[in-house]
């Protein structure tokens, strides 16, 4: 490769000067420029010495010749152009190093949130193997941009890791789901097929979709159903009726301080009966969307809110068992709850 470590550059797009940061493969770099670091693909970049050299010296204006209203020509209307959206993706580039045979061999994965639509998000993002949570992240994605994440070691997707994400909008819209929820499980055996298709297709990463564009805030409708329509319907198909349904939530948290902005001056029962409002709205969306579990976060206190939540619990015939134990985020505030359909 031309280009080593400490190598000026500039990007060609922009005419913005940098320096190389890392090689991370053959087809891309981590570049630094003005103090913030991102990859580039080899192509998008050149040495800087051809455009020093090239470039002209500043000489005095020529003063503009005289123009006359008749030789203006005139404006013609501009077509506006509609700014296709793309998605949000999870993106692994590949870092390669040599194994003592000589055969290239990934040796880890650089991980990058890419916005490819015209709209920022709030994100929360988790990470872990086996069920168990290893890292967490909160941060904002401006439109068109890449967010770095962090770094995995590839003999680490033996564990069956799984890539959690919650998105916002970073400007709330009236119109617009209050939040979005997706994630991604791999096993080791899908990973090293996409890496060979990688290769085959001279790619420089893996990229898995996360959405294609933020959802709609779904529109609440009354409808009164009677014995006979219910009857006549019964065999509606589920499906349906969930695409009209609020997204459900795999994690909720009850602390007043994340339901309410104005609760101090509530009593004991108010504050207890908004929260059990709250989970009982949380719980029958998680059913009606079919999710295989449910956290409740209610923290530890006095432990009034986790008694009356068991014991709602214990009367759901659609719960298969729920737990209070020890959780590495939550301590013991927190309940798991596994549904049976």
């Amino acid at each position: 490769m031309k280009y080593q470590p400490g190598d000026d550059i500039i990007i060609l797009h922009t005419n913005e000067e940098g320096k190389v940061a890392e090689i991370i493969n053959n087809k891309m770099l981590l570049v630094e420029v003005r103090g913030v670091r991102f990859p580039v693909y080899t192509d998008q970049v050149d040495f800087p010495y051809f455009k020093r050299f090239t470039s002209k010296r500043n000489t005095p204006a020529k003063k503009p010749a005289k123009k006359y209203i008749d030789d203006i020509p005139k404006e013609k209307k501009q077509v506006q152009q509609t700014v296709r959206e793309e998605g949000v993706w999870l993106s692994f580039i590949p870092k390669f190093t040599m194994d003592e045979f000589g055969d290239e061999v990934v040796e880890l994965f650089k991980l990058y949130l890419i916005n490819k639509n015209t709209i920022g998000y709030k994100f929360q993002y988790i990470q872990g193997f086996f069920g168990n949570e290893e890292f967490e992240l909160k941060g904002d994605i401006l439109m068109r941009n890449d967010f770095y994440l962090h770094d995995i070691p590839f003999s680490d997707f033996n564990d069956n890791p799984f890539f959690n994400f919650e998105f916002s909008l970073i400007t709330p819209e009236k119109n617009k789901a209050e939040y979005y929820e997706t994630s991604i499980k791999l096993k080791p055996k899908q990973l090293f097929q996409r890496i060979e298709e990688m290769k085959d297709k001279n790619e420089p990463s893996i990229n898995f979709k996360l959405f294609d564009v933020y959802p709609e805030k779904a529109i609440e409708e009354s409808v009164e159903l009677t014995p006979n329509i219910l009857k006549k319907n019964k065999l509606y198909q589920a499906e349906r009726i969930r695409e009209h349904l609020e997204p459900a939530r795999s994690v909720v948290d009850l602390h007043m301080e994340k339901l309410s902005d104005d609760w101090q001056h509530l009593s004991n029962f108010e504050i207890l009966t908004l929260q059990l409002k709250e989970f009982e709205k949380w719980y029958e969306l998680a059913l009606a969307h079919h999710l295989p579990s449910f956290t409740v976060i209610h923290g530890v206190g006095s432990g009034k809110l986790r008694d009356e939540i068991h014991d709602i619990l214990k009367t759901k015939k659609e719960v298969k068992t729920f737990i209070n134990q020890y959780h590495p985020r939550y301590g013991y505030g927190a309940t798991e709850i596994y549904f049976q359909y």
